[in-house]
């Protein structure tokens, strides 16, 4: 039978109110929604939005102090309750315009550079994204005497209050995100400490309270690559600060870089101009001082770093603006930073003297390295013109393409369980490297260890990261393995490597654990896959007790046809997070060191 044809005239065309369209497209507004687990989830946006206008008054010289308050949904005594509560003391948005400025699409005062110079919110847009996105949403603005109270829900004004008060001038929000949104979510409170201790270490002399706790910092940029360091530092953290541009680096001896980066108070996750230039300075202040020409992987390698600018007119290459655009602020970064770097080197030698040591060290490493890699690439060359095992797909993370986000390679556990996968994967955005046996434990090992070992060097090949993290060919490294001990040992191994060698991708958000179900309850009429006993037992709940349960031992016993399901659109993943570099030595050193009684020990108390 023929499909309907649908007629296509006046009636279909639809025009969406700004609310309408933000509630039916709000990934164009926050990114993705999220449940919370991920620091970049909506919730953390929203939260950030508010608080963004707040940092905004302190930034233009008003209001030294930000009071927030945070509950998650099941910690809310009564519906007078909010999750979220920001109250800042600075100049309170005009009375007159409270409600338009929290509903109203491109209205604020952020497009007025004599208000607001170096604005970090959403122009506009950010906290009637929030408005529209909360079940309820309260807006307050105290000035000089006087207030107006909004309250709305879903966006929509349902009442508005208008008086005097005693109270000091600032704007206070308090909101609830809306679970028809933002389905089971949970603020996690590590995340949303880091964000704020990002927002005083970018706004020296600003003091947040949150949730009775105190956030200060004195010296910013610097405070904030102490807090990170932990001590691992070789020499005392260089840093610089004027009017517009901040920056703070120092050396350790771990491999790799590592950079925080920021444009008014935004962590630009992905970087960007400012970021590149930053590193440029550094390399020619280095050179200019020694009267050298060293190598920019040796004066990088083992440098951790942090740059923060303020711009009037940034232009970002994405709504949450992950990434900085703008490329006529490149030889203003480059020549601050040599400059201000030059002139620090020249005033304290001892300093000097330690970076320049280090920098040797890892020029004599990196040479010593290169005659292990020519070895391992002319023995590459004789096993196999291209990579084994490597099912690869047909875009990849550096194309520009609008696939590129999705680019996927799953590293499975052997022949069998890659079966299914490359059975049903989507040949355009997954590729499939299947393991030959476990990898080789490489902690404490020298990076040399990566060219000695097939397995690891073809991981690296697979990824193209052997000379950087620039031509990284797959967005997300998904680890693959089955859901028992010998699974759980392999992706163990899988991390360690990552981590001991390539540490910025799992900083960098891009490796995850695939979630695939333990069960199957079926009966004639439905199929439930269940990923816990929960599920378990609320799937024979739902289909009775004559349901039959099937307990998959491996991905291997999955059949294609099912697992398509699995790695498809809403394919369950595990983000991969270290929310402090510093603690990944500590991590690894228990769990893949030497201390065996120990970790023994250990498993022992906490064995379930």
């Amino acid at each position: 039978m023929a499909e309907k044809e649908v007629k296509y005239d006046e009636s279909k065309i639809k025009t969406l109110s700004s609310l309408e369209h933000i509630r039916l497209r709000t990934g164009m507004y926050i990114g993705k929604i999220g449940n919370g687990s991920s620091h970049d989830d909506g919730i953390y946006i929203l939260f950030k939005e508010v608080v963004d206008n707040a940092i905004d008054e302190f930034i233009m010289g008003y209001g030294k102090q930000i009071d927030i308050t945070l509950k998650n949904p099941e910690e809310l005594a009564n519906e007078q309750e909010y999750c979220v509560v920001v109250r800042d003391y600075g100049r309170g948005i005009p009375l007159g315009k409270v409600v338009e400025c929290v509903s109203q699409i491109n209205t604020g005062a952020k497009y007025n550079d004599d208000v607001f110079q170096f604005s970090v919110g959403l122009n506009g847009v950010g906290t009637k994204a929030v408005n529209a996105l909360s079940s309820r949403f309260l807006v307050e603005s105290y000035r000089d005497g006087q207030f107006v109270q909004a309250y709305f829900e879903r966006g929509v004004l349902k009442k508005q209050t208008k008086g005097k008060t005693t109270e000091p001038n600032g704007t206070k929000v308090s909101f609830v995100p809306d679970p028809e949104i933002f389905k089971k979510y949970k603020f996690e409170r590590e995340f949303v400490e880091k964000r704020i201790r990002h927002y005083i270490y970018l706004n020296s002399g600003l003091t947040i309270n949150y949730n009775g706790q105190k956030f200060y910092s004195k010296n910013g940029l610097q405070d904030l690559l102490i807090e990170e360091l932990k001590s691992e530092n070789i020499y005392d953290v260089i840093s610089y600060k004027d009017k517009t541009l901040e920056y703070a680096f120092a050396h350790t001896t771990n491999y790799g870089e590592e950079y925080f980066s920021f444009v008014n108070g935004q962590y630009t996750n992905d970087g960007g101009t400012h970021l590149s230039a930053f590193k440029e300075g550094i390399l020619k202040g280095i050179n200019d001082y020694a009267q050298k020409n060293y190598d920019a992987v040796d004066v990088r390698d083992g440098i951790v770093g942090a740059i923060a600018i303020k711009l009037k007119n940034p232009m970002f290459e994405s709504q949450t603006k992950n990434k900085l655009g703008n490329t006529e602020i490149r030889q203003w970064i480059v020549n601050t930073v040599k400059d201000s770097l030059l002139l620090f080197l020249n005033r304290n030698k001892e300093t000097a003297s330690k970076l320049i040591e280090k920098i040797l060290l890892n020029e004599k490493i990196r040479k010593e390295l290169n005659a292990v890699k020519k070895e391992a690439k002319a023995m590459a060359k004789k096993i196999a013109l291209r990579i084994p095992n490597l099912r690869d797909c047909k875009y990849h993370y550096t194309d520009k393409t609008q696939e590129a986000e999705f680019t996927t390679i799953f590293i499975t556990e052997g022949q069998s369980a890659s079966g299914s996968m490359i059975a049903c994967r989507d040949v355009y955005t997954q590729a499939i490297f299947s393991l030959r046996g476990k990898p080789k434990n490489c902690f404490g090992m020298p990076q040399s260890a990566i060219y000695k070992n097939e397995e690891l060097y073809n991981i690296m090949k697979a990824l193209d990261i052997e000379d950087g993290y620039e031509n990284l060919r797959y967005n997300r490294i998904v680890i693959a393995t089955d859901a028992d001990v010998d699974g759980l040992h392999i992706r163990n191994l899988l991390l360690t490597f990552f981590l001991q060698y390539f540490k910025n991708l799992v900083l960098g958000g891009h490796i995850y654990i695939l979630e695939t179900p333990i069960f199957r309850v079926r009966n004639k009429n439905e199929t439930i896959y269940c990923y816990d006993d929960v599920e378990k037992e609320e799937a024979i709940k739902k289909l009775g007790k004559s349901a039959e349960i099937t307990r998959f031992k491996g991905l291997g016993e999955i059949s294609p046809k099912e697992f398509a399901q699995f790695i498809g659109p809403d394919m369950r993943l595990i983000d991969i997070q270290v929310h402090k570099d510093t603690v990944i030595n500590n991590i690894l050193t228990f769990y893949m060191g030497a201390n065996t009684p120990e970790r023994k020990e250990y498993i022992m108390q906490n064995l379930v």
